[in-house]
């Protein structure tokens, strides 16, 4: 039996995470996930053409998920990790629960416990004892190491590298190729730019970049 699957979200990431729940289902060749389609407040004409091209219908905006199925499941298909937050109060009062997607090419230790809505991108890799919260999202062959904790909302984006012991405070993104080194902490939506090496902790609040980062 397949479940009903929303992403909220049309954009490059919404549709990155599709591809995640179609490369799922190719893997096993017993489809899990049965995609209605996006859902998007203001979708640009540009992504528009984009999922007809994937041939994904845009059901309206997010408030279509008030009156979906009770079985339905949606998943945040939005990078920026404050925004996902905003959206996820959202959805959350629609009732629809919350879809994990691990692309088949990701590599997710047995001992990871994760929240709802995680989503692991092709490449990634998350080792030993690690704890992940709600909506996190490694993308694109990052890596998480061992004895990690990732709170909710954390993005970790493509080729970044966040070392062993390490803790990222919720809503924490580290940037594209950024590196942070082992037993660090980054702060509650704080920014790492892309290519930075976080030598010491990270306060909340702010954005470091560069290497050292500062």
């Amino acid at each position: 039996m397949t479940i009903p699957l929303v992403v909220v979200g049309c954009g490059g990431h919404g549709r990155e995470v599709l591809t995640i729940a179609r490369a799922m289902d190719a893997a096993t060749g017993r489809p899990r996930w049965r995609l209605l389609g996006f859902v998007d407040d203001r979708p640009s004409e540009e992504n528009l053409k984009r999922m007809q091209r994937l041939d994904v219908p845009c059901l309206g905006g997010v408030a279509w998920l008030r009156d979906a199925p009770p079985d339905t499941h949606h998943v945040i298909g939005i990078g920026d990790p404050r925004v996902r937050r905003a959206v996820a109060a959202r959805v959350d009062a629609y009732g629809t629960a919350a879809a994990s997607l691990v692309h088949p090419a990701a590599t997710i230790g047995p001992d990871i416990v994760h929240g709802p809505g995680f989503v692991a991108f092709a490449g990634a890799r998350a080792t030993t004892n690690i704890t992940v919260g709600r909506h996190v999202h490694l993308n694109q062959n990052a890596t998480v190491g061992h004895d990690c904790t990732l709170a909710d909302f954390v993005s970790v984006y493509p080729l970044a590298a966040v070392s062993g012991d390490c803790h990222l405070a919720e809503g924490a993104l580290v940037g594209t190729t950024a590196a942070v080194l082992q037993g660090l902490r980054v702060g509650r939506d704080s920014t790492v730019g892309a290519g930075a090496c976080v030598v010491r902790d990270v306060p909340d609040g702010v954005v470091v970049k560069g290497v050292p980062a500062r």
